[in-house]
């Protein structure tokens, strides 16, 4: 009774209650106006054909049209209306002013990089091409000879993760999609609270909405009294708006300017498999050390002050050049994605990859939904003798979103592509390789939400030790995995394939 109670008087519950309450006053009222006014039957008519006109000749996804068309033609009353309330991919006006200028602001501290694209485009014109484009269109610059590694599960990144926390002397910045209270946390915790006593800059990003179920509605109060200065994104309010859509997917921890980790983990224990939620939790963390750590630096301070209002100079937080660093070989260039603008670019660095890829290309993802495009470019590259292997997960977080992601094998193992399930649990680890050269890996999921719809960020790599080190974690995991033959799905019933069209129909949307 205490846990139903609990939930029932749950801000999200509060907040979800009062949208649903809102839905149900615009549809009564239009409803019960449109019986009464034909002219303003026809004005929502109108409204939803305007609407249709927008998308139709809008830079979204072709899925993500087709979808929000179905919808309009079967509630041509209701439909346009609710897409100008909750369907634009894009943020508002004061919210894209507010993240331009942060934008700009951190892209006067990061230098073009053309004396190593030079050099990578001596090695290799395709991959100075890919880098050249994110330094363009994500501006964010190319680093020549640091260090990386790979860390095939959270479980072996946490220990260094704290180790790297302990050494902290200027500032320790985080920003995750989710945190929860128990072991993980509790050992972040206490080093950046002993930290901010010494003196330490410490500041975290956490997602309201990611949270909400996870920690204290006031819980950035709690912190703040700590001395970490905290900010939450996007905190859930109880209005009927499409800001709800638009999260902080990135997966954060910098240290000193000159240490970083990102990858897939979150810091909440299944992370790190001290609590078995969805079985065996097979994740990765990325560890990146030297210059091109400036670029998670200011990735983090322009959401910073985006949130905080808070501009910084940023040349206060530049590091000092480190000087024992492993001896290492490749380039590494991190960057940020973001639903600002119309440049996709996690998607555009996957589709790179693929359409370039010559031998191979393994993939781990824990979300399958693609679009057209996405489709076209894995099955070209089976059909044209590409080695193309997927890693999905067995064990699934969210039945109805895996349900999505199945419904995709047969159109891609028709072409080639081999698909595997981990079967001890659920594949959370999201990277790709290919070739023994490129690599990517980071917080960005094989999905619409990640792709299109949220902030994100990633690492692109090549020549680098830790493309070899994902690829040969990549190949030891098939030994813990399913492989799926297209025989399974020969035979689905009417029922079934009707459900996986609605399912992918609706995909985009979810």
């Amino acid at each position: 009774m205490k846990k139903i109670l609990s939930f029932l008087f749950h801000r999200f519950t509060i907040a979800a209650a009062a949208i649903l309450a809102q839905f149900a006053a615009l549809v009564l009222m239009i409803g019960r106006f449109s019986n009464y006014f034909p002219q303003f039957y026809a004005l929502l008519t109108l409204l939803s054909a305007v609407a249709v006109i927008i998308i139709a000749t809008g830079r979204a996804k072709s899925a993500y049209k087709i979808a929000w068309i179905i919808l309009i033609l079967l509630f041509p009353i209701f439909g346009g209306l609710f897409y100008l309330v909750l369907g634009k991919t894009r943020l508002s006006r004061r919210m894209r002013r507010k993240m331009e200028k942060t934008r700009l602001h951190g892209e006067k501290s990061l230098e073009a990089s053309e004396s190593v694209l030079h050099e990578l485009q001596e090695m290799d014109q395709r991959a100075a091409g890919q880098a050249r484009y994110i330094q363009n269109h994500a501006a964010y610059p190319v680093y020549r000879h640091e260090y990386s590694r790979f860390y095939p599960l959270g479980d072996l990144a946490f220990p260094a993760m704290l180790e790297e926390l302990e050494k902290a002397q200027r500032f320790i910045f985080l920003e995750y999609y989710i945190i929860d209270e128990g072991t993980m946390w509790e050992s972040i915790l206490n080093i950046l609270a002993r930290k901010a006593q010494e003196g330490v800059d410490v500041r975290l990003i956490y997602d309201d909405l990611g949270c909400i179920f996870k920690l204290p509605q006031k819980y950035h109060q709690k912190l703040e009294s700590m001395g970490i200065k905290t900010e939450r994104f996007h905190p859930l309010t109880p209005i009927l708006s499409a800001s709800v859509n638009y999260r902080d997917h990135r997966k954060l921890m910098i240290i000193d300017g000159h240490t970083g980790f990102t990858g897939g983990i979150n810091l909440a224990d299944e992370y790190i498999n001290a609590f078995e939620k969805y079985g065996h939790w097979k994740d990765s963390a990325f560890l990146v050390k030297g210059e091109a750590v400036w670029s998670l630096t200011v990735m983090f301070l322009a959401m910073w002050e985006y949130l905080r209002g808070e501009q910084d100079d940023l040349e206060d937080f530049r590091p000092p050049k480190l000087e024992d660093l492993p001896p290492a070989s490749g380039f590494i260039q991190p960057f940020a994605d973001n639903p600002l603008d119309d440049e996709t670019v996690s998607e555009t660095v996957y589709f790179n990859l693929i359409n370039r890829v010559r031998d191979y290309v393994y993939i781990t993802t824990p979300y399958l939904i693609l679009d057209n495009e996405m489709v076209t470019a894995l099955t070209s590259a089976a059909k044209t003798g590409v080695d193309v292997r997927i890693i999905t997960p067995h064990v699934p977080d969210k039945p109805p979103v895996h349900a999505v992601t199945r419904s995709y094998y047969p159109i891609l193992l028709q072409s080639g592509v081999r698909i595997y399930e981990y079967t001890p649990g659920f594949m959370h680890s999201k990277a790709a390789i290919a070739d023994d050269k490129v690599g990517v890996v980071g917080s960005v999921n094989l999905d619409y939400r990640s792709l299109y719809m949220a902030f994100e960020n990633a690492v692109w790599l090549y020549g680098t030790d830790s493309v070899l080190q994902i690829k040969e974690d990549f190949l030891e995991t098939l030994s813990l995995c399913q492989e799926v033959h297209l025989d399974q799905y020969s035979g689905l019933g009417a029922h079934q394939r009707l459900k996986w069209s609605l399912l992918r129909l609706l995909a985009p949307l979810l």
